[in-house]
């Protein structure tokens, strides 16, 4: 009861921190977007010559846009409690939630999948490189995973889609599906979606790979250097055993949080990948919505990585305290010192 009276305790507070956060990016957001020059109207009377003054004015009223900026957002915020994302401000006045939920699934399925695999793979390179430090695998991985992260993604993509489309027509140049998707079988239809991913989940997964093994590397050396280390191995306990139930346990901590932040990059990475690829996901809406200054849509998607930021910091707080018993024991002391 101890423990779950804890947890409540910590997740109330937590929640009304991240309200207020919350609060505070939708409010400066909605501000700074207005700041930016153009407008909705824009597209619908500059390239039109029959459109006037008194037609922009009308639109503008449709809109919401003679309203001061405090009563459009106080209108914006009355919406949003009610779960009411607004009209999309393009010419098809389609619901933003609609617009959202349709290139959902598409951003978070890549950014889940790319996800797993750098796990899959930073894991064992941080794990081997920790346990033989300086050897020829550390120092080949090392030169391996700083070359991912210092080659920009678009850079990659363009590279890769240059050989494995063009030259060596293997994979799917952009785009989701092919033109005859609809006459595939299933299996034909998934090794079709499979060969359009490829491309743009291997550029997640080197991108992210170079960050997560080396922050595992650094992490499980200073696991590895702890005196209950020293301890177990005195004690005649087998390495393979030091090191994945003693070390890679309190290793894995950091790397926790680091996922949890790594949330609000399933929105704001996929941008330039999904335009290069021609996905139709979040990134490329986002992208188009900015062009177009569709605010509603703007300020949808500005909410959702809110969301997913607080949220993905709420749920590593959680997860580091439930796998550190340090934090929930000395918590109670750590206040009454403060």
């Amino acid at each position: 009861m101890g423990r779950c009276g804890w947890l409540i305790r910590r997740l109330a507070k937590k929640l009304l921190w991240l309200l207020a956060v919350f609060w505070g990016i939708t409010l400066v957001s909605f501000w700074v977007i207005h700041l930016a020059p153009g407008s909705p109207t824009d597209l619908e009377t500059t390239l039109n010559p029959l459109a006037d003054s008194g037609a922009r004015k009308k639109l503008e009223a449709i809109y919401g846009l003679d309203q001061p900026l405090h009563t459009q957002y106080a209108a914006w915020l009355g919406r949003l409690v009610r779960l009411d994302f607004g009209l999309s401000m393009s010419s098809d006045r389609r619901p933003v939630l609609d617009k959202i939920s349709e290139r959902m699934p598409l951003t978070i399925g890549m950014n889940v999948a790319a996800l797993t695999l750098t796990l899959l793979i930073s894991m064992p390179i941080g794990i081997l490189a920790a346990s033989r430090p300086g050897g020829l695998f550390d120092r080949s991985s090392s030169i391996l995973v700083y070359i991912g992260f210092a080659m920009p993604g678009f850079w990659l993509a363009m590279l890769l889609m240059l050989q494995f489309s063009i030259h060596w027509r293997i994979l799917p140049i952009s785009g989701l599906t092919s033109l005859d998707y609809a006459q595939l079988s299933s299996w034909g239809k998934i090794k079709d979606l499979a060969a359009h991913l490829a491309l743009p989940i291997f550029i997640y997964t080197f991108g992210n790979l170079a960050g997560m093994s080396r922050y595992l590397r650094s992490s499980m050396l200073e696991a590895l250097r702890q005196d209950y280390i020293r301890t177990a191995r005195a004690k005649g306990l087998p390495e393979r055993t030091v090191i994945f139930r003693h070390a890679l346990r309190n290793a894995l901590l950091p790397v926790i949080t680091l996922l949890g932040l790594s949330m609000p990059g399933l929105i704001g990475g996929s941008v330039i990948i999904e335009s290069i690829f021609a996905l139709p996901g979040l990134g490329q809406l986002f992208y188009e919505a900015v062009m177009a200054r569709d605010y509603q849509l703007i300020m949808g998607n500005l909410v959702l990585g809110a969301v997913l930021t607080l949220g993905g910091n709420l749920l590593a707080d959680l997860c580091y305290a439930l796998a550190d018993p340090r934090i929930r024991s000395g918590g109670a002391d750590l206040r009454g010192q403060g």
